[in-house]
Formats: structure tokens, sequence, C-alpha cells
């Protein structure tokens, strides 16, 4: 089913309890029961003429699925079918994580580091303070390491001038010999 399709995610949902017509503290034989009576009252073979009945019990079918299953149960009592979508596709295990990191003080834990170290691109979010690491850091020419660091502008250059030298396998005239090389 098409996210588009489907429900709207949210723990403020219509609420699966009043679906069944049951209280939220009901016993798993009150959930059965009302299913029953309510699956019966809906089907839409007593009802061939009305679409919109067929949308009731599809309604009713998700409700007792959800709230026959003990595991599902729980999900949905503490994280809605925001909580069951998401444990559907990540799986159980990474749904307390996700809730952990969806709420609001570790979007702004995020958004304070962000702002201190300047730096929202790589993952050491906290200790690189606007050095990345090193990756987007500025390199000094006084440093004297500018020798490593070859840029794809310096390699592109003698290919440009004399595309035929590589071909050849002939250094270019006024190259720099390979350093380690004899």
């Amino acid at each position: 089913m098409a996210l588009s399709e489907q429900e709207p995610l949210s723990v403020s949902e219509k609420d699966l309890y009043l679906v069944l017509g049951v209280e939220k503290g009901c016993t798993q034989e009150d959930i059965r029961r009302s299913y029953r009576k309510l699956a019966l009252k809906y089907h839409p073979d007593k009802n061939p003429e009305e679409p919109a009945i067929t949308d009731t019990f599809r309604e009713v079918n998700h409700a007792y699925s959800v709230l026959s299953d003990s595991k599902t149960r729980n999900i949905y009592d503490q994280y809605g079918s925001l909580g069951l979508y998401v444990a559907e596709q990540l799986g159980e295990q990474h749904l307390a994580t996700c809730s952990l990191l969806s709420s609001w003080w570790a979007k702004g834990l995020f958004i304070l580091c962000g702002l201190l170290t300047g730096c929202y691109c790589c993952c050491c979010l906290c200790c690189c303070f606007n050095g990345c690491c090193g990756r987007c850091k500025e390199r000094d020419a006084a440093d004297g390491d500018s020798e490593l660091y070859v840029f794809s502008k310096d390699l592109e250059e003698p290919l440009l001038a004399d595309p035929g030298a590589c071909q050849r396998g002939q250094p270019r005239a006024g190259a720099a010999a390979t350093p380690g090389a004899t």
C-alpha cells in the first residue's frame, strides 16, 4: 500500500479502541467479542450496496489485527500509529532510538552543536570546532605539507597541455621527476 493511501501517521489518529468500541484497559476477550460483532455488522457480503461499509470493515479489521497482538498493542499504546509504521519499516528494536532522536531535546542538541561548531557536515559534530576533522580545513602553503596534497587541477593541466604524452608513455618536457623514482 502506498504511503499516500495510508491513514495519517500520528499519535492522535483515529483511535483503534474507539473503532472497536472498547476501553483502553480492556482484555483480549473483550476485543475479540467486539470485533466479531462489528465484523458481522459491517461485512461487505451483508451490505453489498454500500461501499462505505467496506471501508469501515477494513478499519475494524486493522484495529483488531493491531490490538489482538500484545506486541503491536504495546507499541500502539506507547507510540501510536506512527510507532507501528516505524516498527514495521525499521524493526521493533530501533523504535526506541527513533523516538529518542525525534524528541525536541535531541533536535535542540543537534542545532546547538551545529551553531557552536559551525559544522553540520561531519559525524563528530561536537568535537570538530570548525575544522571538520581536517577534511574542510584550508591548507596553508607555509606548513610545508603542500607537496603531500595533489589537487585535481594540477593533474589535469599536463593532460590538457599535451594529451598525447600519456599515450606515448613519455614524460612531458620540463615535468618534475616523481619523488622516489631513480
